[in-house]
């Protein structure tokens, strides 16, 4: 049943690889200021050796890899949406112009 769930809310939009695209940019720009805090950290030696430049590479990596994966991953629900060859949009009410 949670496989089925999954399924219903990913097969019909693109709007989860938007939210991990998003994500990836939030946790960039956290760990752009954990960049920051542990810089000041290491420089008033409340680190211990090593740890500083472990943490910013790790956290740094991690959120350019989420927004990877969401880009690469939005160029793929566009194709999948382009396959199915629906139109792009859909015509309410049709007029008759024979007067």
């Amino acid at each position: 049943m949670l496989g089925l769930a999954i399924d219903g809310i990913t097969s019909l939009s693109v709007k989860p690889l938007r939210f991990l695209t998003g994500l990836g940019v939030l946790t960039s720009l956290v760990s752009f200021f954990f960049i920051l805090w542990t810089i000041f950290r290491y420089f008033f030696g409340f680190t211990v050796s090593g740890w500083a430049s472990t943490v910013i590479i790790v956290a740094f990596i991690g959120g350019i890899q989420l927004i990877s994966t969401g880009i690469i991953g939005e160029y793929i629900g566009k194709i999948y949406l382009e396959t199915k060859k629906r139109p792009r949009y859909i015509i309410d009410k049709r007029t008759d112009d024979s007067h």
